[in-house]
């Protein structure tokens, strides 16, 4: 089987075979700069097979062999299945990597559509599921590529994070699964690699569709490049150092918008990449510019790709209207997750719409018995709180996410009056869904109020009402089997409020009760 797209060089073994000086300059240097970042890390190298990719490996595998390069990298192939040929090209690859004796991987990828992004989309895909935590992505990206991208970006009106163009070494991020691309080459020419190549007469596959002019990039490659050459032979060079240079400046502005969101956040009502809230107070504290760089950073958290600028100004203007209009919802489908961004009072609510399904499933009410030996003998023998083990309940649970209460009987022992401890014959924790018309009244309430009348009092917005729920002890005594209920908490995924009762005195001081329930917001896989 062949391929007219493979040139037509016998594969051989190419490592003692002469190295290109400067190409292993540049992947040398790289490898001083982030070398300490590779230790205890597997390195994997995106091989199409073409030239660039096949040009890297064989450069690895000769550095390797002379003892210049401390790792051999184990190579990725990913075959889409999208051209008639893709089968022999991926056997080509694994072929070729036998004889130079490096580890070779062949993966399959099922791309959704048919252009360049949703092929580069899927090839990702399938790698990074083939990646451990923290595992390292060689990627033969070059200083053509770089000025293809910059000039791209500038065609869709990117900023200076977008200008700055690809990074030689770049966390990738994806919930908890983060891996490195690692590209040595931007600051190399295609040129240069094209020679390496023909000298060392690699097989590399030369597929038709990359200059095919199908695409944005094949078209600034063909069309545009070469014209922008006739007046600055220098344009790829020039290009590159610029992004360089924005790269600098975007560190810069990074900084400067961390700091301000430090400083702006409500640390509280965090959430991880489901729910991130800012104080509008503190935002317009700032210069405009600033207000500017911070929601752009802000709004780009957890996602792959920066906001478009019209989003910002949006945003921007939703923080400085003077109604009371809690209504308004803005939408940005992102890379990763899509989100809606809204306003309630004087905060800033980014929500990912995964967190908003989350939070409409219906909660129901629970009812936990608790073991009245551990319970009330903590009031008549003073058992230590750590000797108790925590009662877990489940609030709202999905694929993704759990809400969970953690009971320390002990602790919430040590609420009770004594003389109830001796003669309770059963103790139950109640779980509610507070009803909008369930009137309660909080500790430092002056009267008890309905639920409709809570959301406001409190501050709860529009999408956390429904997850506000009522934590009650209720203990039937051995003398007239009569239930006395005490309302303790009134919970929400981030607050809680101590509930007024009238049967105990139990609240002169509210921090065992704090301590005796805890809710948590648990990840059953990063959102």
């Amino acid at each position: 089987m062949s391929s007219s797209a493979i040139l037509p060089y016998p594969i051989e073994p190419i490592a003692e075979l002469s190295i290109d000086d400067n190409l292993a300059k540049a992947l040398l240097n790289s490898l001083a700069e982030y070398g300490e970042n590779l230790h205890g890390r597997r390195i994997w190298l995106a091989c199409s097979g073409g030239r660039d990719s096949l040009a890297l490996a064989a450069l690895c595998v000769q550095l390797y062999w002379q003892g210049k390069l401390p790792f051999l990298p184990q190579l990725l192939h990913v075959n889409h299945g999208l051209q008639v040929d893709s089968g022999i090209w991926a056997q080509h690859v694994a072929n070729w990597a036998e004889a130079q004796k490096i580890p070779c991987h062949i993966l399959h990828a099922q791309v959704n559509g048919h252009d360049e992004q949703a092929a580069r989309q899927a090839r990702y895909d399938v790698m990074r599921a083939q990646l451990n935590l923290d595992d390292v992505l060689l990627l033969a990206h070059h200083a053509d590529d770089q000025a293809e991208t910059v000039l791209m970006r500038l065609i869709q009106g990117a900023g200076v994070n977008g200008l700055s163009g690809m990074q030689p070494w770049r966390v990738q991020p994806q919930g908890a699964h983060r891996i490195v691309l690692w590209r040595p080459w931007l600051t190399i020419r295609r040129s240069h690699i094209t020679n390496y190549a023909q000298r060392l007469k690699l097989p590399y596959i030369d597929d038709p569709t990359n200059d095919g002019g199908d695409n944005v990039r094949s078209g600034l490659r063909c069309d545009i490049m070469p014209v922008l050459a006739k007046y600055n032979p220098n344009v790829i060079d020039n290009i590159a150092r610029s992004a360089q240079l924005l790269s600098d400046a975007q560190l810069t502005v990074n900084a400067q918008a961390a700091e301000d969101l430090q400083q702006t956040e409500v640390a509280s009502l965090q959430l991880s990449s489901a729910q991130r809230v800012l104080n509008i107070d503190k935002l317009k504290e700032l210069p405009l510019y600033r207000q500017r760089q911070l929601l752009h950073y802000w709004l780009g958290q957890d996602e792959p790709l920066p906001p478009a600028k019209q989003l910002v100004d949006d945003v921007l203007s939703l923080s400085q209207r003077y109604d009371h209009d809690h209504q308004t919802a803005l939408f940005w489908q992102g890379r990763k997750q899509s989100y809606t961004i809204r306003r309630y009072r004087e905060q800033l609510y980014r929500l990912s719409n995964e967190w908003l399904i989350w939070l409409k499933i219906p909660l129901v009410e629970q009812m936990q018995t608790l073991s009245n030996t551990v319970l009330f003998e903590t009031n008549l023998t003073g058992t230590n709180l750590r000797d108790s083990k925590p009662v877990s309940i489940t609030v709202r649970s999905s694929q993704n996410l759990t809400w969970q209460l953690q009971i320390m009987p002990n602790a919430l022992a040590q609420l009770l009056d004594n003389d109830k401890s001796d003669i309770a014959l059963k103790t139950v924790l109640k779980i509610t869904p507070l009803n909008r018309k369930q009137r309660l009244q909080t500790a430092l309430a002056s009267r008890p109020q309905s639920g409709k009348k809570l959301y406001q009092t409190l501050g709860i917005p529009l999408w956390l009402r429904e997850s506000l729920i009522v934590v009650t002890l209720i203990f039937i005594n051995t003398k007239d089997e009569i239930p006395i209920e005490l309302p303790l908490l009134l919970l929400s995924p981030f607050e809680n409020w101590v509930l007024s009762a009238d049967h105990s005195s139990v609240y002169s001081d509210n921090k065992p009760l704090f301590e005796s329930i805890k809710s948590n917001i648990i990840f059953n896989q990063t959102l």
